[in-house]
């Protein structure tokens, strides 16, 4: 990827209000830029510098902290100035304005989103894994999601997918010196144990893939979707489930005419539960706007990864209950809550069908809670594994399955002894081309493009 050595500058803070508020420029070269900010009030690098920040014709926007990072000791690994300043919006749009003016003549330019971080990555200040981690650290909704980016961040899933890429280069190595040679009549397979090799690289990675998948987990969180009747206890199950009154709870029926979220979560894992307006015939329907948000309830369940069915357990099923479950999508896991045990007489429970998995609860006495919270987590795949999880992102998990595919693929041809080795060759490259894709030192450009476009712009 050919890199725009052009300077770049941005707001690196969030947008609205707060104490502090941070411009950022990124170049080559930032010399002339602090001059013509400064003056000749020099800049120790790595140094705070208390300075007013003025506009070209004296008038002072405000005062702050300059702090000059001389290459390659920054974040970027180019020189970087950053002004730190109070945190209004308008302070800051001046501010940024300044910047830009005056760095016109140097070509500085406004940047696009994740370019700094993306200079960071093709200066080698980090690779592509780590700064993902960085978008993820900012975006983590958990404690846990923050510690996992943070690990990543640090480069320890970097380091371990460092270290498979190397086991499959060296046996990767020792096959195409022995396709080099011949003439030499050994049992290659046997006498440089390949098998065994292989075979410890495949275990190895199927670690690394539970500790991927659990962190994508704790990364992507789940889409759980409340569905029932009105009045059926959805509002005060999202309640109880979120520890606060977060949805309208009335024993009108209808009364939710629109989605109500809360994200949640259990064991570290975030949880989107999405209530949504109670599903009654058309023909019940009293007004448009009920209408609407059952359709809207709909759409929302097409793209659920949980679907929680909510039933009366004072009541039973109805025909309206069998109608809504004859709507599902195929292949979305569905959870029947049987709400009200409390006016039922029911005891909490968990009953496993072929259908979907029953549980037994009371939203109002909080009774059962903890038997649903415990199905999330299974339906999810979570497992407390007491290990230390790596933030990994849907492509790093595409990679690593191909990767796996492929040493599968190699075993297969290792099977037939060395009439393959050709073969056992090119599967061991594909792994490795995989592999490395994961921390960017095999990554096709337009890939880069996609992934530094969802940073924010000041990152």
């Amino acid at each position: 990827m050919k890199l725009d050595t052009s300077p770049i500058a941005a707001i690196a803070t969030a947008p609205g209000r707060g104490g502090i508020g941070v411009v950022r420029a990124s170049g080559k070269n930032l010399q002339p830029l602090a001059h013509a900010l400064f003056g000749d009030t020099a800049l120790k690098p790595r140094h705070a510098t208390y300075i007013p920040f003025k506009q070209a014709d004296g008038t002072v926007i405000d005062q702050g902290i300059a702090i000059y990072f001389k290459a390659p000791h920054s974040y970027t690994g180019e020189d970087v100035l950053e002004l730190q300043g109070h945190g209004g919006p308008i302070v800051l749009q001046m501010l940024l304005q300044r910047v830009l003016e005056a760095g016109h003549d140097s070509g500085l330019r406004l940047a696009e989103p994740g370019e700094f971080t993306r200079r960071a990555y093709l200066n080698d200040k980090l690779d592509l894994a780590q700064a993902e981690a960085v978008a993820d650290l900012i975006d983590a909704s958990t404690e846990a999601a923050a510690k996992s980016a943070s690990q990543s961040l640090s480069g320890a899933f970097s380091k371990t997918i460092h270290a498979l890429v190397e086991r499959v280069t060296n046996l990767r190595m020792l096959v195409e010196a022995t396709l080099d040679f011949p003439e030499e009549e050994i049992d290659f397979l046997e006498k440089s144990n390949a098998r065994g090799q292989l075979t410890g690289i495949v275990e190895a990675l199927d670690t690394v893939f539970r500790q991927a998948a659990q962190g994508a987990l704790l990364r992507e969180g789940l889409n759980v979707v409340l569905v029932g009747q009105p009045n059926v206890g959805k509002s005060s199950l999202l309640n109880a489930l979120a520890g606060a009154d977060v949805a309208i709870v009335t024993p009108i029926a209808g009364t939710t005419r629109d989605k109500v979220s809360e994200t949640i979560q259990i064991e570290g894992i975030p949880l989107n539960i999405i209530d949504t307006a109670g599903i009654r015939h058309h023909d019940e329907a009293t007004d448009l706007v009920e209408r609407i948000g059952i359709e809207r309830t709909w759409g929302e369940v097409e793209k659920a990864d949980v679907i929680l069915h909510l039933l009366d357990a004072d009541q039973g099923p109805t025909r309206q209950d069998e109608a809504i479950v004859a709507n599902f999508p195929q292949g979305v896991p569905v959870v029947r809550v049987w709400n009200k045990i409390d006016l039922s007489g029911h005891k909490p429970a968990v009953d496993a069908a072929d259908d979907a998995t029953h549980i037994y609860l009371s939203a109002h006495e909080h009774e059962g809670i903890d038997l649903l919270r415990g199905e999330l987590l299974r339906i999810a795949g979570w497992q407390q594994t007491g290990e230390s999880l790596y933030l990994a992102r849907e492509r790093h998990l595409i990679a690593l399955k191909s990767a796996a595919k492929h040493l599968a693929l190699a075993g297969e041809h290792a099977a037939v002894s060395d009439q393959s080795l050709d073969l056992f060759a090119e599967e061991l490259r594909l792994a490795q081309n995989q592999l490395s894709s994961i921390t960017g030192e095999f990554t096709p450009d337009d890939l880069l493009g996609v992934i530094f476009s969802r940073f924010c712009i000041g990152k």
